[in-house]
């Protein structure tokens, strides 16, 4: 991927794509298109359609998404189910008429069985049950990559699929009722403590442990697979390191400075009981990941909120 490159970065305004701009233009790069929601539907075919053979980007990276928490997945499901097909289908598809380069897609943890083995491997996809309550958002992410799979081996297509583990940092989602575990925690303790508030209730028992990696981490990650990697076959991108949602709550508690008490209201689900990703493959072609939990989740906490 040449600095000269025209490159279309998919959902730009959201967490991923925005840092995977920013990164971009840190490595000056400057032919990078983008558009956002209201000036491109991508879930538009006849719009997306139109677009690629207007611009015809050298270099896509796939990061445009309905996304959202236990929640959102649950009260959402055919939104869902039905944005993202809709949204790769279109991109793919377009990306495969108009002689695109190279395609990265960027899928998510979910995809994999509710119960897998950990740490979990790229090869334990469809190897059992989904979680119940994200399970169209994680089928939508699985056609994505087999749609990738499927273009590369009829039509020779350069597009891969990486794998992120839970993500934060600038351009969260903040919602509390659409947002995931890390972004609600920062604002529930951040606003506890601005209102002198005794206690922050928090969702489930705490038990289930969850791995967290920095987006700026993610979109140095994906800028370094779209030069470096080629291969049909899928990449995980995490940190290899997991915590407790109890031990993220307190670190939490300790960094905002909230004095209060913690309860849990275990009437509320904690979802998947594990999901720390195997990263030996992308530590094998090259990368590793660079921001510390605790330094991650301050500057993020203070960017936002101080």
């Amino acid at each position: 991927m040449e600095k000269k490159d025209k490159i279309y970065v998919a959902g730009h305004n959201g967490m991923v794509g925005s840092a995977i701009y920013r990164k971009l233009k840190e490595e000056g790069y400057e032919n990078i298109v983008v558009r956002s929601s209201k000036e491109l539907d991508l879930r538009n075919q006849p719009e997306v359609q139109s677009f690629f053979q207007k611009e015809r980007p050298d270099f896509v990276f796939l990061s445009a998404a309905k996304v959202g928490g236990i929640l959102a997945n649950n009260q959402f499901r055919a939104e869902f189910l039905y944005d993202n097909l809709a949204i790769q289908n279109n991109v793919i598809h377009q990306a495969y008429k108009n002689e695109v380069q190279k395609l990265l897609f960027l899928g998510s943890s979910c995809i994999y069985p509710k119960l897998a083995a950990q740490p979990i491997k790229e090869e334990y996809l469809l190897t059992g049950l989904l979680e119940p309550t994200n399970e169209p958002y994680a089928i939508a992410k699985i056609a994505g990559i087999k749609m990738c799979e499927a273009y590369r081996d009829q039509y020779g297509c350069n597009f891969i699929s990486v794998m992120p583990t839970n993500l934060y940092g600038t351009n969260d989602n903040y919602d509390l009722q659409k947002a995931h575990v890390l972004p609600s925690l920062l604002r529930k303790f951040h606003e506890a403590k601005i209102n002198k508030m005794p206690r922050v209730e928090v969702w489930g028992s705490g038990s289930p442990r969850r791995e967290f990696l920095h987006v700026d981490d993610l979109a140095d990650a994906c800028l370094f697979l779209m030069k470096e990697y080629n291969s049909k076959e899928f990449v995980n991108i995490g940190t290899g390191q997991d915590i407790s949602i109890k031990e993220l709550a307190e670190l939490i508690k300790d960094i905002i400075k909230f004095e209060g008490k913690i309860h849990w209201d275990q009437s509320k689900p904690d979802g998947t009981p594990r999901k720390l990703l195997d990263v030996s493959k992308v530590h094998g072609i090259g990368w590793q990941h660079k921001t510390p939990l605790k330094e991650g989740i301050l500057k993020t906490y203070t960017d936002k909120f101080l």
